[in-house]
Order: C-alpha cells, then structure tokens, then sequence
C-alpha cells in the first residue's frame, strides 16, 4: 500500500513538473503586437540643427503619427557622439529608448577612443542604415578663396591660418580635415566644437579658416552670406548644390568620403521590435515629402537598410576607418 502511495505521488509530481515545463514557453512568448504604449526616447548624440538631429525630429514626428505614441527626442551631445551612445548603451532594452547613430559613433569612435566606454557592435542592436551623405567643404567669404585650389595656396602663404574646425573630435568632419592635410602635404590645427552651429559660427566670423560639415547646416549660413562652400567629398556632385565640383575634380586625388546616418536599440531590444521599428521607418523614408526633404535639401541618398544590412555595413566601415584614423594620426581632443 505504501509503495501504492509513494507511485502515485511520484506520478502527480512528474504531471506537475510536464505541465509547468510546456507552460514555460508560452509564458515567455511575450505579446509585443501593443508596443508601444508609452512615449518613446530618441536620443540624437549631438546639438540641434545638424543632420542627425533633422532626422531624428523628421523620423519622431511621423513615427509618432503611425504608431500612435510620442517619440521624443533628446540631445546629449560630447565626444563626438560617445556621451549619447554611453547613455543609450545603458539604457533597459524594452523598445523604449533608440539612437541617432552615425559613422561617428558607430565606425571612428571605435578606432579613435582607446578607452570608448560602450561598443558599437556588443552594446546596439541595428535598426535601420538611413542613408548616406556628403560633407562640403566650407570657408569665410571674405578670405577670397574661391576654389580648393586658392585654399590650398592660401594654406601655404598663411603659416599661422592653418586651421580647421569640426564638429568634435572623431566625427567624419574631423577626419576629413586630417585627410586632406595629408594628402596635400600640409600640417593642420584641427580645432573641435562641441557641434556643428559653434563651428560654422567661429569659421563665419573668421576664427578658423576652413570646415567640412554637411550641408544642411550650411545652408543658412551660405544664404546671407556668411560661408562660401568650394567642394563635396563624395566622388558624385550632389542635389541641393549641383554647381559644386567634387574635391577629386578641384585637384584633390583620392579625397572620397561619405558620412551616414542610422538608427539603433539598446542590445536585448526583441527582435519583433527592431523589426517593427524597421519596417515604420522604411515607410516613413518612403513618403514624398520626407524623399524631397532628406535628397533634394540635406543631400542624402536614401538607403532603408534593415538591421542585418546595418550590421554588414558597419563590418566594412569600422576596419575602414580605423586604417584612416592610424594613418593619419587622429586623436580626440
């Protein structure tokens, strides 16, 4: 009888034990069909008024439209960017916290910073490649330099107007300035802001001589007269300024260089999120309004990449910048 008992017990607890192990997967099957139901943090790593920012504001605004929450977005400039990504590295990866990420944060800052406190590739999770984007290259109008080539010439009369801003130390605006004193022989003071607006500002008033940036912030700045722009660094002229040569055709061999711009989660953000999240933004960058907005005006060419395509571009990029960044001797400020 007693071993009766003790069968039956053996029984019931097995049947308990099979009950809560097929309960288990359903259990954690989470429905993320509700996502999101609260506003949403978008974190652009640099100030106001840059290209990151304009996409970040552009892609908030429509994706608040179409999944019926606000997607806020907050700036946390510094380092090139690396204040931001060490903030959204951190963050809990539940859907509710993404990334302006750029070829700053997420290719040179890996070769740049010895001691980066996050990992682009270990501490993300890819979302969206935006698209890419050229920088121009940009000087005060009353210097008289009407060509790179007068820049040029300028630079070697000039000993102590040498001088270059960017954006911050790291960015692609601080590279291209260090790759065309290489490649036209001639020793440069990069000088870095803590963003685009204080750079273009002091190159304006004519504290520093020259720039690379992106032409959206430009633009205001070349309209009434403050900036001239000479050049683009991609090989192929672009939209909103097809007069421009590109800085191959102004003389300078091998000068060829493309920013972009992208979108990441925490890493452990649900895969059925990043994927949401793909999806939305491909529609978003799919309506005419914001085609005109990132092509004709800020120069783009739109890409809509999905997270394994961000993922293949970044292996190419992060190698690639390091070999520029170690030849030419970049280091943060």
């Amino acid at each position: 009888m007693t071993a009766i008992l003790a069968t039956r017990r053996q029984l019931c607890t097995a049947l308990a034990l099979g009950t809560t192990l097929l309960a288990a997967p359903a259990a954690a099957q989470e429905d993320y069909s509700k996502w999101p139901e609260r506003p949403v943090n978008y974190v652009v790593p640099f100030t106001p008024g840059g290209s990151t920012d304009v996409v970040g504001r552009t892609l908030s605004q429509h994706l608040s439209t179409a999944l019926g929450q606000s997607f806020v977005v907050e700036n946390k400039p510094g380092a090139a960017g690396a204040v931001g990504a060490s903030y959204v590295a951190r963050a809990k990866p539940d859907g509710y916290t993404l990334f302006g990420g750029t070829i700053s944060t997420h290719a040179i800052n890996a070769s740049l910073y010895k001691d980066l406190s996050y990992d682009p590739v270990k501490d993300f999770e890819p979302v969206t490649l935006v698209a890419t984007l050229p920088n121009v290259l940009m000087v005060n109008p009353n210097l008289g330099i009407n060509s790179v080539q007068d820049l040029v010439e300028y630079l070697k009369r000039e000993p102590d107007r040498r001088t270059f801003a960017s954006s911050g130390s790291g960015t692609s605006t601080h590279l291209a300035g260090e790759l065309f004193a290489d490649l036209i022989d001639i020793p440069l003071t990069h000088v870095p802001y803590r963003g685009t607006p204080p750079a273009m500002t002091d190159v304006a008033a004519g504290n520093v001589t020259f720039m690379f940036d992106q032409i959206t912030a430009a633009l205001p700045f070349v309209k009434d007269g403050r900036l001239k722009l000479l050049a683009v660094t991609t090989p192929e002229r672009i939209g909103p300024a097809p007069e421009l040569p590109t800085m191959m055709e102004a003389g300078i061999k091998d000068f060829s260089m493309a920013s972009w711009q992208a979108v990441y989660a925490p890493k452990g953000t649900p895969r059925p999120i990043v994927e949401r999240l793909h999806s939305e933004i491909k529609k978003v960058l799919e309506l005419p309004e914001v085609r005109k907005q990132f092509t004709e005006t800020l120069g783009m060419q739109i890409v809509a990449g999905g997270p394994d395509e961000l993922a293949a571009h970044m292996a190419v990029e992060i190698p690639r910048w390091a070999e520029l960044v170690e030849k030419s001797g970049a280091a943060p400020n």
